[in-house]
């Protein structure tokens, strides 16, 4: 495991898509469950920082060069959403997080990457 912290960048897409799992989250559950499972989503994140040596990550070719994944239920968690991200710069230790996207989706009918980002 290396010891370099990688710095996360977000993608419009995923700002929505947290929002979004969030709201839902609300509307079915109710704010409790809504700040247990943005506490899910955010533990996958900070595992982020170590990089593509995290554990649980999964290569998707099919998605793009160079774009993985990691389920958020991790740590203890529970959850059904994966993130998905691109390594953009191995030399400058970037992770751009592309999408949350429920485990059940079909990942290649998403939109990973737009022209403005």
């Amino acid at each position: 495991m290396t010891s370099t912290k990688w710095t996360l960048e977000f993608s419009s897409s995923a700002l929505k898509d947290y929002q979004d799992i969030l709201a839902w989250t609300v509307d079915r559950f109710g704010a409790q469950q809504a700040r247990v499972y943005a506490q899910a989503i955010e533990s996958a994140f900070q595992d982020l920082h170590q990089g593509p040596d995290v554990v649980g990550l999964r290569w998707r070719p099919e998605l793009g060069a160079r774009v993985a994944s990691v389920h958020v239920a991790r740590n203890g968690y529970k959850g059904r959403h994966l993130t998905i991200f691109s390594l953009t710069s191995e030399d400058e230790a970037v992770i751009r997080v592309l999408r949350l996207l429920h485990d059940s989706m079909d990942l290649q009918r998403h939109q990973l990457f737009t022209d403005a980002e």
